[in-house]
């Protein structure tokens, strides 16, 4: 079990390292221990509030490196479309070849996009269309007005530059080779702990990489690190594996709460290491 850990910490480590690269661009040089840091807490602090650990590591970046906490913000959204796109592709090729395991998936969980959508009537898709519209406009109409202030505009501005930075990213190549690395570290850490049960340690890495997309799927839901749902979805899928239940939910059990203790000991060795770092000088 342990041995999974260490491609915890190294998933992290290359997500810092990424974010380096989206930050250079825009003139931020943060120290990469400070990346760090502020990635360890912002999984830990969503542990209490979960995906405020986001906003979260982009302060703490402003407070000890001067970076501007709009322009990180900026690349925070950037990590986190290439991050869906990655694992979209990934969950793709994963259906593609496992798609009777899938069906049976969604056939157990009662999982069904068009069963799903079948319960909404004409009504509710109208009301729905008139909702996403009328926040659209009230978005577009804040925005306009906010533009009247150049602090804003300012804001704004950093932003986009944010957003746009993989434009500008030095050795893209690079960039996309932390990408795959982090998606892969998160696998391994996964799937190193199949060979600490006997049940699971026959399963093939296709299977594990079934388990993974489910359970990756699963924490969008906004629970702590995904708790409920992550269990509920790799459950399943070992289920339709052959692995008995009470196996099944033991796995889950044990890896997500090791998972768990290493996300808040990580968090707490960077709020001490944090405490004794010098800050830098705040950008002009």
């Amino acid at each position: 079990m342990w041995a999974s850990l260490p491609f915890g910490v190294l998933a992290q480590l290359l997500r810092a390292l990424r974010w380096r690269q989206l930050l250079r661009p825009l003139g931020e040089q943060p120290r990469l221990h400070t990346l760090l840091n502020a990635i360890f807490i912002s999984y830990a602090s969503s542990l209490v509030v979960p995906r405020v650990g986001e906003v979260l590591r982009c302060g703490v970046l402003s407070r000890y490196d001067g970076c501007s906490f709009s322009r990180s913000v900026g690349t925070v959204v950037t990590e986190r479309i290439v991050d869906m796109l990655l694992i979209a592709l990934l969950a793709i090729v994963t259906f593609l070849l496992q798609i009777p395991v899938f069906s049976a998936f969604f056939e157990r969980t009662g999982v069904s996009l068009s069963g799903f959508l079948g319960q909404f009537t004409v009504t509710g898709y109208v009301v729905t269309a008139v909702c996403v519209a009328v926040v659209a406009f009230m978005g577009w109409a804040i925005v306009q007005r906010l533009k009247l202030f150049a602090h804003t505009r300012s804001v704004i501005g950093d932003l986009s530059q944010g957003l746009l930075s993989l434009r500008h990213v030095d050795r893209p190549w690079l960039f996309w080779l932390y990408s795959v690395g982090i998606w892969a570290s998160y696998f391994l850490h996964f799937y190193v702990a199949f060979f600490c049960f006997d049940a699971t340690s026959v399963l093939s890495p296709s299977s594990a990489l079934v388990a993974f997309v489910a359970g990756t799927f699963a924490v969008l839901v906004p629970t702590p690190n995904g708790a409920g749902p992550w269990h509920f979805a790799v459950k399943t899928v070992f289920m339709l594996y052959g692995v008995a239940g009470h196996v099944g939910a033991m796995f889950v059990l044990i890896v997500h709460s090791v998972q768990t203790a290493l996300v808040a000991v990580l968090g707490l060795w960077a709020m001490a290491a944090l405490a004794m770092t010098p800050k830098k000088d705040h950008n002009p």
